[in-house]
């Protein structure tokens, strides 16, 4: 017999089923005991007549057993309206033992408000067992599916590019170097390297879903060193407007796919409201945001600041986006190239052919069209002091490359913003930092 969610018994009245899950509650009454059972997917009522002789050995059973231990349970589905949860109950006719929770539980994971979060990502698999959290999972699997969804609709194949790479991807400041036998390798800070070499390999369109690492000492609420990186380039591009455009419409796709699965759930659980964003998002320049925070808002900063968005200007860019335009994002456009990549393509004023997308005042995308020409990406990479390490990279322009372009979005900071959890550690399945390498 193959087991069934509990989300699915409702198409299961007066069968025999098996379900397996949590004891989440036991009420032994006088003449009938409650067993609560949930599973990533509801909760059930367990019913059992004490006057039934077959009962009281499971009866028995439930009287010793610790909550929190797991159980598979056979026996048939029966709709009753007086059940209050879901409306319907199952008469079980086998319980088998699979686990035993054999200590009290370091917290109550039903009411969270008061626990430190430290304590609960020390024992993050007992957080994640709050309904709020599971549901934070499936929201963010979803996302995710429908982001993709967007890309396969449009002729994308998902790759599967090395983490352990022979050169910094971005910086060598901010990699994580490891022992490859007799050599340095390093963690992988993205897939940029490897999804251009895909362009010049002929994959006009690809997208990959990955790890990526940061060695950055940084303990702000939307950091880590490890996070889940969705990577986009694609080729035959006019300028990096494409790569604009397309994020926008795959954001507004898969935002509208969840706020019609999820939008009711995020709103009772949450108190967030999904808003599925117009087209096409509003752009500003670097130089014009700042004047508008200071017309605006009285923000001043100093020039030599104003070659990148400070913490505060970015904060500041929600309430830019809302009153300018009634828009919830912000494309901001026009940065200074000596602060970007060196794979960046720069116009002939050396500004950067490229973006940064902000919502809700905090950014959730660095985007550009690339440098494809093999001179010009070799003079801006001796610019910035790289060599013989990036050698191989810089190869792959050796042989023709069509113009591209693409972006990556951080997956968890993108989880934590649509359901506005006060940290990214609450939109991550498990938070790596600084100081957290457990569990």
């Amino acid at each position: 017999m193959n087991k069934i969610l509990i989300k699915d018994l409702k198409d299961h009245f007066n069968e025999e089923i098996e379900i397996g899950g949590f004891v989440e509650n036991i009420r032994d009454l006088q003449y009938v005991q409650f067993v609560i059972l949930k599973d990533s997917t509801g909760k059930i009522q367990l019913t059992l007549e004490k006057s039934e002789e077959k009962n009281k050995e499971m009866i028995e059973l439930f009287k010793t057993l610790t909550l929190e231990s797991t159980i598979t349970v056979k026996g048939t589905v029966m709709e009753n309206p007086k059940v209050k949860l879901n409306g319907m109950e199952l008469i079980p006719s086998e319980v088998k033992v699979t686990s035993v929770s054999s200590e009290e539980l370091p917290f109550n994971y039903h009411d969270l408000d008061n626990v430190n979060l430290d304590t609960r990502l020390d024992y993050r698999m007992i957080d994640l067992r709050n309904e709020k959290n599971m549901l934070t999972f499936q929201i963010q699997s979803n996302l995710v599916r429908y982001m993709r969804e967007y890309l396969y609709n449009n002729n994308f194949t998902e790759i599967h590019t090395p983490k352990l790479i022979g050169a910094a991807s971005e910086s060598g400041s901010e990699v994580f170097e490891v022992k490859y036998f007799d050599r340095k390798a390093y963690l992988a800070q993205s897939p940029q390297f490897y999804k251009q070499m895909a362009m010049a390999s002929g994959f006009s369109r690809v997208f990959e879903v990955a790890p990526c690492f940061r060695a950055e000492n940084s303990n702000t609420s939307k950091h880590a060193t490890e996070f889940t990186s969705f990577d986009v380039e694609f080729s035959y591009i006019n300028s990096f407007n494409d790569v604009m455009n397309l994020e926008a419409e795959m954001l507004t796709y898969a935002l509208g796919k969840i706020k019609e699965e999820y939008g009711d759930k995020i709103e009772k659980v949450f108190g967030e409201k999904v808003e599925v964003p117009t087209l096409p998002f509003p752009t500003m320049p670097l130089k014009e945001v700042y004047a508008e925070l200071e017309a605006r808002y009285g923000y001043k900063v100093r020039e030599e600041e104003k070659v990148d968005l400070t913490t505060e200007a970015e904060r500041l860019c929600k309430k830019l986006a809302r009153d300018k335009f009634n828009h919830e994002f912000l494309f901001i456009t026009e940065y200074p190239a000596e602060k970007r990549a060196f794979y960046h393509m720069r116009d002939l004023n050396g500004v950067l052919q490229g973006y940064d997308l902000i919502w809700k005042g905090i950014e959730i995308t660095t985007g550009a069209q690339r440098e494809h020409r093999y001179e010009e990406i070799c003079k801006n990479a001796k610019e910035k002091g790289l060599g013989e390490d990036v050698k191989f990279y810089l190869d792959f322009f050796k042989y023709g490359c069509p113009p591209h372009g693409g972006f990556a979005i951080g997956v968890d900071r993108l989880t934590m913003l649509l359901l506005n959890v006060p940290t990214i550690k609450e939109g991550m399945f498990i938070f790596r930092g600084p100081t957290r390498l457990n569990p």
